[in-house]
């Protein structure tokens, strides 16, 4: 059983994951480049050797209003040891497929045959010890390269390394990447100039090696970027692989300097193997197919062409064999089933027992930093935040004058209030519309990161709705209270106001958790602002102030029970109504009695409305509202694990 090894580019994260060695490198895994070197593996002779063997995939496709399987990855077969293994094929050929396959990242469904990683069955949790990094960069644009660094670290790495080696790791691994130069400047955001983008895939690439792992899988790591800077890239993970590390990776027509750094190439067309082995020996390969790559020409770029020709006609090879068929009696394909025999018989042979790998932080560790984050990166955006807190100052002060110092006369008293607490509860409801962006424009992120092993979906949650809900909702509605309340000229007691108070928390509350459990359900924020309007019109219609929900038939009646602007009405309206009366003209100061024709009680105008205001009734309104928080955050939660992890 191999050691850990402390050092930058030693193994994986977890001190208690180690797998067995193959016995020693196949001669073939130490391949030789264009310039013939060999991969120079670390003196403690620790490697990671990933085999994949008859693997076939298909998808559930649409055809002629049929339903019907399409093969997207048909019986193949190789093996990639420490050094730069590269995928390459046409578009549709099947090269980010057989990454995910390899990287545990594809859906169960549809997939047959075995990967193995020295011989050995892929652990359940593989994912938490390989890196993965996507091809559209994915990192938190308001921090800086070494806080995104960091970040990686402290949630990917156990408490059993100090805080100084995490930062140390950090530090060496910015040097290694260099990415020295920009280390404190922001990534970046539409709205705030950061890094290049040679930068920025190097800084996600450096999120993976955060955790050491022998096992780096890598999604187009050319794509977007030009020609020098693509280079960069490729020869920074060209010299990490010669320290021992498995770099897998697709990438489609790299330039000839790129292309030289290859070890092993594995090449598919139509989701087929046409060839698999020593990337300096393809052009041999194809030079015996009867397809000489011509002098001065790119053999990649060359590679494709000829794949792309057959694949678009019907000849083949000496007019009976395909690119495919040639590739199966050839040495190479010889040579990897003699390989596979070793593997395949390895695991046979030994024991194996499965391997339980487990997040390296709690649950309270990683809410703690993913808090920090969102309370940074919301920080970092004052024009979201002080918005939202501007836009309810403005709003608070407008409904202030336009309903300043209510009277008590029975023509308007009544009215003016009922029509100021649906105007205010409708302003922190539809107020909280700007919550979509929660889960729907860091889904991309939460599904790299989570599918990564960075955290759990409860601390994510957990993390995501209090920093939002207290400076971006409770925060402004406290103050919008503070403004509207004394201005209106309600009652004037400390009672009357903190119960307006804590209605409209929990209202605003409420409103956000609708928005929160749409959010999470659906991923384009276009559709998600049409599902909360129309569930909060609803809503509206059935809240009691267009029409008397008791004068509603009985078949619909149970509507208001679904209606936060119900509960939240009714609370308002008891709070502010019991005990006053309101007359037309004055009462006479001597008087112990009213005209019933021009004057009326707040309770008997709750009685016209079915309104229970019996203490009960007043906190039955908040409990409903409170159950109501309590279901869609649920939902909420449910449907943020359900974002499928896999591709």
């Amino acid at each position: 059983m191999m050691t850990e090894k402390t050092s930058l580019l030693g193994n994986g994260r977890h001190p208690e994951v180690s797998y067995a060695g193959v016995g020693g490198l196949h001669p073939s895994y130490q391949a030789a480049d264009d310039n013939h070197h060999k991969v120079e593996v670390e003196s403690t002779n620790i490697h990671s050797v990933v085999s994949f063997h008859n693997i076939c995939y298909r998808v559930l496709d649409k055809a002629a209003g049929k339903d019907v399987y399409k093969n997207i990855l048909t019986n193949i077969s190789g093996v990639f040891a420490p050094g730069m293994n590269g995928i390459m094929g046409p578009t549709g050929s099947g090269k980010t497929s057989l990454l995910d396959v390899l990287a545990a990242r594809k859906h169960p469904k549809g997939l047959s045959g075995a990967v193995l990683i020295d011989g050995k069955p892929q652990p359940a949790q593989f994912r938490l010890i390989s890196g993965y990094v996507v091809q559209d960069d994915v990192v938190m644009g308001t921090m800086s390269v070494k806080e995104n660094l960091r970040f990686s670290a402290e949630l990917r790495l156990g408490k059993e390394i100090s805080t100084s080696e995490k930062r140390r790791r950090v530090n060496d691994i910015i040097k290694e990447l260099g990415l020295t130069k920009c280390a404190d400047s922001k990534v970046g955001t539409l709205f705030i100039r950061g890094i290049s983008g040679g930068e920025r895939k190097r800084t996600n690439v450096g999120m993976e090696l955060v955790t050491k792992p022998r096992i780096l899988f890598l999604d187009e790591p050319t794509t977007g970027l030009d020609a020098s800077t693509a280079k960069s890239v490729m020869t920074n993970l060209a010299q990490l692989s010669k320290r021992g590390r498995t770099i897998i990776f697709s990438i489609h027509q790299p330039r000839y300097s790129i292309f030289s750094q290859f070890n092993k190439l594995h090449l598919l067309s139509l989701g087929q193997t046409v060839y698999h082995g020593p990337a300096n020996e393809t052009n041999d390969f194809f030079g015996a197919a009867g397809y000489p790559c011509p002098e001065f020409n790119n053999p990649a770029d060359f590679f494709l062409d000829v794949i792309i020709e057959q694949e678009q006609s019907e000849n083949a090879i000496d007019g009976t064999k395909t690119l495919v068929e040639y590739f199966n009696k050839s040495k190479y394909n010889t040579v990897l089933e003699e390989e596979e025999r070793k593997l395949t018989g390895l695991h046979r042979s030994d024991s194996f027992v499965e391997q339980v790998i487990d997040y390296p932080t709690s649950v309270f560790k990683q809410f703690a930093v993913l808090s920090k984050r969102a309370f940074t990166n919301m920080i970092r955006n004052p024009q979201t935040s002080s918005l939202q807190v501007l836009i309810m100052v403005v709003l608070g002060i407008f409904v202030g004058g336009l309903f300043w110092q209510l009277d008590t006369s029975q023509s308007s008293g009544i009215q003016n209030r009922i029509g100021v607490f649906f105007f205010m509860i409708m302003n922190v409801t539809f107020g909280n519309m700007s919550a979509l962006e929660v889960f729907i424009y860091e889904r991309v992120i939460f599904r790299h990161e989570s599918a990564s092993g960075f955290y759990r979906a409860s601390a994510y949650f957990f993390s995501m709705v209090l920093c939002d809900l207290i400076p971006m909702r409770i925060v402004p509605t406290t103050i919008y209270c503070c403004i509207t309340y004394w201005m209106i000229g309600l009652q004037p007691t400390a009672t009357n106001f903190f119960i307006f108070l804590l209605d409209l928390l929990v209202t605003t509350m409420t409103g956000c958790s609708l928005v929160f459990c749409i959010s999470a359900t659906v991923g384009i924020y276009g559709i998600a602002v049409l599902i909360a309007a129309m569930s909060m019109i609803i809503m509206v219609v059935f809240g009691g102030l267009f029409i008397n929900i008791s004068s509603l038939p009985v078949w619909l009646q149970w509507l208001q029970y679904l209606s936060m602007f119900r509960f939240s009405l009714n609370t308002l309206t008891i709070n502010e109504l019991k005990g006053m009366v309101f007359c037309d003209p004055p009462l006479n100061a001597s008087a112990h009695y009213y005209d019933p024709v021009t004057c009326i009680t707040g309770e008997a105008y709750m009685d016209q409305q079915g309104i229970d205001y019996s203490t009960w009734g007043l906190w039955q309104n908040q409990m409903a509202l409170g159950i109501m928080i309590l279901v869609l955050l649920t939902l909420s939660y449910i449907q943020l694990r359900r974002i499928p992890k896999y591709k």
